[in-house]
């Protein structure tokens, strides 16, 4: 049975944002793009890729910003998901090897790998990441360097949307960050139909105490599981809307 198409606010930062509400449209459904991050450039940044065997990229971002200062592409990429995958590739990078996971699965993929190295493994990437990369490597022997290339600084909403939060029906959260951020915005309201979709369990820890709907993690930590999640307890065309009201957050 079709459903009612739903409002859903796209939270994360640009570029991203606007391919992700280009997906949400194509499925029916009505964007808002209104990003809780901005992506800001680090100032005065040398890449040396000396002693470098291999890049690992956690963010389509980290991809952009070293294609942005450096020209090299023939050094062999480990990318964290299908999204990261595809930003190197559309960089250049000609060998790509995705973890189709998250950090845990990168470090993973890499350690396995491990035998086909000769030298350090460079993280690019954000000046906080989500995840310890580089801890997680060295932890399995392997040398390893981190290389702040961005940061995400939190931003403010429209205030319109804040206003009327009431007519959202689904936010997506992309970082932890970004649920750090709504958090937030959240604190003290309550929305018992707002649905809170989470790309994965570290994203979902933030906004778990909010005073929503529901909040829903992925079952895999990449877009397309986080989308279809959007569907999913969603009302028919031309069925009422069931109260949500039990399904609230306690504080």
């Amino acid at each position: 049975m079709p459903t009612a198409p739903l409002t859903v606010w796209i939270t994360r930062a640009e570029p991203g944002a606007a391919a992700t509400a280009e997906r949400v449209a194509a499925m029916g459904h009505r964007p808002v793009v209104a990003p809780l991050l901005r992506i800001e450039a680090a100032s005065d940044v040398a890449v040396d890729l000396t002693g470098v065997a291999a890049l690992a990229f956690t963010s389509a971002n980290g991809v952009r910003a070293f294609a942005a200062l450096c020209p090299r592409r023939d050094i062999r990429v480990f990318a964290v998901g299908a999204g990261t995958t595809a930003a190197a590739k559309a960089a250049g990078f000609k060998s790509v090897l995705s973890a189709e996971g998250d950090v845990g699965a990168l470090a993973g993929r890499i350690a396995a790998r491990r035998a086909e190295l000769r030298g350090a493994v460079l993280h690019p990437g954000a000046a906080e990441p989500a995840g310890d990369l580089v801890g997680s490597l060295v932890a399995e022997g392997l040398e390893a360097r981190s290389l702040a290339l961005y940061d995400s600084v939190a931003v403010a909403p429209p205030a319109d949307l804040l206003a009327a939060l009431d007519t959202i029906d689904v936010v997506l959260l992309h970082s932890p960050k970004a649920a750090r951020a709504l958090a937030r915005l959240l604190r003290g309201r309550t929305l018992p139909n707002l649905r809170l979709l989470c790309l994965s369990q570290a994203v979902a820890r933030p906004v778990a105490r909010t005073k929503v709907r529901e909040v829903v993690r992925a079952p895999f930590p990449i877009e397309a599981a986080l989308l279809n999640l959007i569907g999913r307890g969603a009302v028919p065309t031309g069925t009422a809307p069931r109260t949500a009201t039990r399904r609230l957050k306690s504080q």
